[in-house]
């Protein structure tokens, strides 16, 4: 797997998502992409009580901790990389988290369009 340019959706360097827990297709604690990565986890968003009550009610459960995975489970507050589809479709419900745009991949832009990610830019 070849990774893409660290690039964010800005136009600088991909800034680190999260170490704490450890995000990223790659699990290098950046939302870098590559071909292979058909989900395209690529918004670094910040969870919220509301969103990941969302995701578990649509199938995607992000909260229960999972250890025969390594995944203790997301809390509101923790940064993850998100496949973009999922943030769009939160957008589109109105509960989308918030989103660090320094850390959202370029490729996140294929399927959100940036005045959209923008909406949800952390404070």
């Amino acid at each position: 797997m070849i990774k893409h340019p660290s690039i964010n959706v800005l136009g600088g360097a991909l800034e680190a998502c999260s170490t704490s827990p450890v995000t990223g297709y790659f699990r290098d604690g950046h939302c870098n992409t590559c071909t292979e990565d058909a989900g395209s986890h690529t918004v670094c968003a910040v969870m919220t009580a509301e969103f990941l009550a969302y995701s578990k009610y649509v199938g995607n459960d992000l909260s229960t901790p999972r250890p025969e995975f390594n995944f203790q489970g997301l809390k509101p507050g923790d940064a993850w990389c998100l496949c973009a589809a999922r943030f769009l479709q939160a957008h589109d419900e109105g509960c989308a988290p918030r989103v660090n745009l320094a850390a959202t991949h370029q490729d996140a832009l294929t399927i959100v369009p940036l005045a959209v990610l923008k909406e949800h830019d952390r404070p």
